[in-house]
């Protein structure tokens, strides 16, 4: 039995007075995740341990079957992986968007909806003007870059952009973290204190806007009234983590891949010892490229053990509190990507289980990633399928796997 997931990144939501009350999967009824829920099992999972972020490099992490407690160090390291930087044990590696700021408030997470070409530009200025021996800028994909300093100190608080639209930006500048006291924090192997890490981001912060409001880039996109990529945004950032194969981790998993736009995913991938597929036209965004998704998984599977798709748009949607985008982008998932894997999946000889689900909930109300279970469809040729026959937040209550914890989904998938 092969496997392959299919997750939604955000795709799960609240009720929606626009929509009669509804959830958007109640209101959308995506016709294939419809036909797996009526044809499988379904549950709803708790993919965040208590006391971590509702992020996606924690849910997805836990998703793939792995112990947050003895892994996690943030979201700077594993997309270091996946843009091939190789951190050594004195490096800091924390996420840097480049968002935008308006009237002292972040207006958006994400620049503008900056694209990579344009975010190259301004990656390399930023390093030319405040990169140094100790710091160091690197590219990634579309905002999300990474910001290394060497030395710097992981215990520290930062505010994800994400969460905090529409809010004063001055408040939520990085601050050493009060809740750890060990005096030894301040001197592990040599790094700065926590205090000098958070100085030295709030620094580059402050310089990086002085900077980039000079920029031509930010100057055309002034004078034609559009959104500027007007300041940086580190969060999340931590040491080299020690991860285990996903191979090690399961017997049952001889070889995977992971099929991805965002750096987040494809560095969580690396470091599980997935196959990094890289889909031309994968854009993180609505308008990725689900056919070549669909294509490169279906590609995968005739290879590989287990397939890991990640589609981000729902997501970057929520975020955006843009309803009508979402839906459209959950009717895409369905239709352009789940339909033809689904399709190719009954021409194969090999059986293969089929698993689809969000990592968290991103509600466009509220625009932000929240700490809540999300409904999930196991399905295989074979299965006894349950009472339940919708796939939205509460009809899957009432499936057969019940409200399943962290590592429990994957162990429950390996199972089959």
């Amino acid at each position: 039995m092969k496997h392959i997931i299919i997750l939604g990144d955000g795709m799960a939501d609240h009720p929606v007075a626009r929509l009669g009350d509804k959830t958007l999967l109640q209101y959308a009824r995506p016709q294939y995740m419809e036909q797996l829920a009526k044809e499988g099992r379904t549950g709803r999972l708790i993919t965040v341990p208590e006391g971590f972020p509702p992020g996606s490099e924690v849910a997805n992490t836990a998703i793939l079957g792995y112990d947050l407690n003895k892994v996690y160090e943030g979201r700077g390291p594993l997309e270091a992986a996946s843009i091939g930087y190789e951190m050594t044990d004195d490096d800091f590696a924390i996420r840097c968007n480049i968002i935008t700021l308006e009237d002292g408030k972040i207006i958006t997470h994400n620049g503008g909806n900056l694209e990579t070409d344009d975010a190259r530009i301004l990656i390399e200025y930023l390093n030319e003007h405040l990169g140094s021996d100790r710091v160091k800028f690197i590219t990634g994909i579309q905002y999300r870059h990474l910001l290394v300093i060497k030395g710097g100190n992981k215990h520290i608080v930062c505010a994800p952009p994400h969460d905090h639209p529409n809010e004063p930006w001055r408040p939520l500048l990085v601050k050493p973290d009060d809740t750890v006291c060990c005096d030894s924090v301040s001197t592990e192997k040599g790094r700065m204190t926590p205090q000098e890490t958070a100085d030295l981001i709030n620094d580059l912060i402050l310089r990086s806007q002085e900077l980039l409001a000079k920029h031509p880039y930010n100057i055309a996109k002034a004078e034609k009234g559009e959104r500027q990529a007007n300041s940086i945004w580190p969060w999340s950032g931590g040491y080299r983590p020690s991860m285990q194969t996903l191979m090690a981790q399961y017997p049952q998993v001889k070889s995977g891949s992971v099929i991805s736009a965002v750096d987040l995913i494809q560095g969580i991938g690396r470091y599980a010892g997935l196959r990094i597929i890289k889909v031309p036209g994968a854009t993180g965004l609505a308008n990725t490229n689900y056919e070549g998704k669909a294509e490169a998984a279906i590609d995968a599977l005739r290879t590989d053990d287990f397939v890991f798709v990640h589609v981000e748009a729902t997501d970057e949607a929520g975020h955006d509190g843009d309803l009508d985008l979402k839906l459209k982008a959950i009717d895409y998932l369905d239709k352009r990507l789940i339909k033809p894997i689904l399709e190719a999946i009954y021409e194969m000889d090999e059986d293969v289980c089929v698993a689809v689900l969000p990592d968290h909930p991103t509600p466009v109300e509220m625009r932000i990633h929240v700490n809540e279970p999300v409904p999930f469809i196991i399905w295989h040729k074979g299965i006894v399928p349950d009472e339940v026959q919708h796939y939205d937040e509460e009809s899957c209550v009432n499936g057969s796997y019940g409200l399943l914890r962290l590592n429990e989904f994957m162990n429950e998938l390996m199972k089959i």
